[in-house]
């Protein structure tokens, strides 16, 4: 559980740096003098994705042991294939975002800008969010066929929760307070299939862990959105 609870804290910690880096003025300065990306741009293609991979991995490779279950291949071909898409979608967002940014806000007709919108502002999250649910649903199922078996203490329990309230606090900072799209839907998403399972196979670390950062996220999300 040590472990689990390290590997959580990690992604907790990188939703919050996402938060930062998406939303303070700090990163808006250019990475080179040529001005080829934004600092903002750089850290969401390149470094904060790169940290919660690997905690995502190792997250995947504590929870997981010995098992024959073709169950468990076909869970781990969902991860990859996530790991992926989700990876595809940080190269032509974060790009496109910057292109958009700088060149295209006011211009929505040029062929140009319009194939840069488009990677910025649909196909690059359509990407992105077919490789989180991937990753992310792959996740909780591993748990489902790989329960931890100790049981957990109420130590273990107060920790989970304290590691999803800076989730829910990254879910809610990202959704809360611009025009509702894809991913609030697919926060609901995994927050419905987290609630299922903690339902259904009991108190487990990841199905408690999601539940509560994504319950907590969307429901402060929701709350902020209709106070707009």
């Amino acid at each position: 559980m040590r472990r689990i609870h390290t590997l959580l804290a990690v992604q907790s910690f990188v939703a919050i740096l996402v938060s930062i880096n998406r939303l303070g003025s700090w990163t808006l300065g250019y990475v080179l003098p040529n001005q080829f990306l934004r600092w903002v741009d750089f850290n969401n293609m390149l470094v904060l994705p790169l940290i919660s991979l690997v905690a995502f991995y190792l997250l995947k490779k504590t929870v997981e042991y010995d098992s024959p279950a073709r169950a468990h291949l076909v869970i781990n071909l969902i991860f990859i294939i996530g790991i992926y898409l989700l990876g595809a979608s940080y190269g032509d967002h974060e790009v496109t975002n910057y292109l958009h940014q700088r060149f295209c806000i006011g211009d929505t007709s040029g062929d140009l800008c319009r194939i840069v919108i488009f990677n910025d502002d649909e196909f690059g999250h359509w990407v992105f969010f077919t490789g989180f649910v991937m990753m992310n649903a792959a996740l909780l199922f591993l748990q489902n066929i790989f329960p931890y078996k100790d049981g957990l203490t109420k130590s273990d329990i107060g920790l989970l929760l304290l590691n999803s309230l800076f989730l829910g606090a990254g879910i809610l900072a990202n959704l809360g307070f611009e025009e509702i799209g894809l991913d609030l839907y697919v926060v609901a998403l995994l927050s419905f299939l987290s609630i299922y399972l903690l339902w259904k196979k009991g108190k487990q670390p990841l199905f408690i862990y999601y539940t509560a950062a994504n319950g907590l996220g969307l429901l402060g999300s929701l709350i902020a959105q209709m106070l707009r």
